[in-house]
């Protein structure tokens, strides 16, 4: 069945203050809004009783990439600064990045910006996209990634109002990040909210957990901008999946929760996708945009947080709500406007919303 969308559609009032600058002081104190497809009945709680929440003997599906120091400082040979974010390793050599540059005319101009006895960097190319290909020089030996681990800094996401801090290089990570897996330019929120305690009881709880790994892309932050939902144009995403997990999500009679949107987007693009070779990981990418309707192969259950007003995660999060239906947007402003009145805090540090 077609559903036809207006980004309009996606659009809902959000107060500023409810735009969450900071994370709670736990993670797992964070606030959780728990809505059941099945009762449609909707629930308020905290994230620590996620344990005692949730169905039983579930496989636990997390994405396990680490964010990148992405966010890098440079000045140009007039002396103005410049601000550069690594966005992806271009595929013509590992010093050569696609990136975003701050003021980008002026940066284009001057061709040149660097930090002395660090690096310089030489603008290749400016794509239409607003972006750039840029070439690393580097005074150490290492790339681009290294170079930023050392000297960047985290990029939070446009919404967050602030310059990082040195709390951010933690809490903007999962506890679970896997730092061999460090690709992301931003983090997959859903995860911020766990503890080791948290995990401890779903293992005990009979519960398993299990990873992949998804480079959250700068298109998580970009705002649908056609007029109608399907002419969008999805960006692409780099994802891992080992054997062991590939196994669980090709074993029809487990029931999965998902952590986040990220590992939802990787699960079902695998799971669409003929895959005769069970010993090896895959390694792809997938520019899959979920909407309305949409087939769910292997998420029963999903964890995740408030999402940004006119966003392609917001027509995921409806589609899971109601698969095969037009009414999940709908559903979906419903529970949001009752998050608003109950004061939820939103987007990256904010709270979150466990549905079942």
């Amino acid at each position: 069945m077609y559903v036809f969308m207006l980004t309009k559609d996606l659009n809902f009032d959000l107060p500023k203050k409810l735009i969450a600058q900071f994370p709670t002081q736990q993670r797992d104190h964070s606030r959780l809004l728990v809505f059941n497809r099945a009762t449609q009945n909707l629930s308020h709680h905290y994230f620590y009783e996620l344990p005692k929440l949730l169905p039983t003997n579930l496989s636990i599906l997390r994405n396990n990439v680490a964010v990148l120091k992405a966010r890098l400082i440079g000045k140009r040979p007039s002396g103005g600064i410049v601000e550069c974010l690594l966005l992806k390793e271009h595929a013509s050599s590992k010093l050569v990045w696609k990136c975003l540059i701050k003021p980008g005319y002026k940066a284009a101009k001057s061709k040149i910006f660097g930090i002395e006895n660090e690096y310089t960097a030489e603008i290749l190319e400016s794509l239409p996209s607003g972006e750039y290909i840029v070439k690393f020089n580097l005074s150490k030996d290492d790339d681009p990634t290294e170079l930023a681990q050392r000297m960047g800094s985290i990029p939070l996401p446009p919404y967050i109002q602030r310059q990082s801090k040195k709390e951010d290089d933690e809490r903007y990570q999962t506890i679970y990040a896997n730092n061999k897996n460090t690709s992301a330019i931003a983090a997959p929120t859903a995860g911020l909210h766990f503890t080791n305690k948290i995990f401890e009881d779903l293992v005990e709880k009979g519960h398993q957990i299990f990873d992949l790994t998804l480079s959250v892309g700068l298109g998580t932050f970009r705002p649908i901008g056609t007029e109608e939902v399907e002419d969008h144009v999805m960006h692409s995403e780099e994802y891992t999946i080992n054997p062991l997990t590939k196994s669980i999500l090709r074993n029809k009679k487990m029931k999965r929760l998902a952590i986040g949107t990220t590992c939802v987007r990787a699960i079902e693009h695998y799971l669409k996708n003929d895959d005769q070779d069970m010993e090896k990981s895959v390694k792809t990418e997938s520019n899959l945009f979920i909407r309305p309707p949409f087939n769910f192969l292997g998420v029963d259950h999903l964890l995740t947080n408030f999402h940004l007003p006119g966003s392609t995660l917001l027509c995921l999060v409806g589609a899971f709500l109601s698969p095969s239906e037009s009414d999940g947007i709908e559903t979906l402003k419903k529970i949001y406007k009752e998050a608003i009145k109950s004061n939820y805090r939103f987007f990256s540090y904010g709270d979150s919303m466990l549905i079942l």
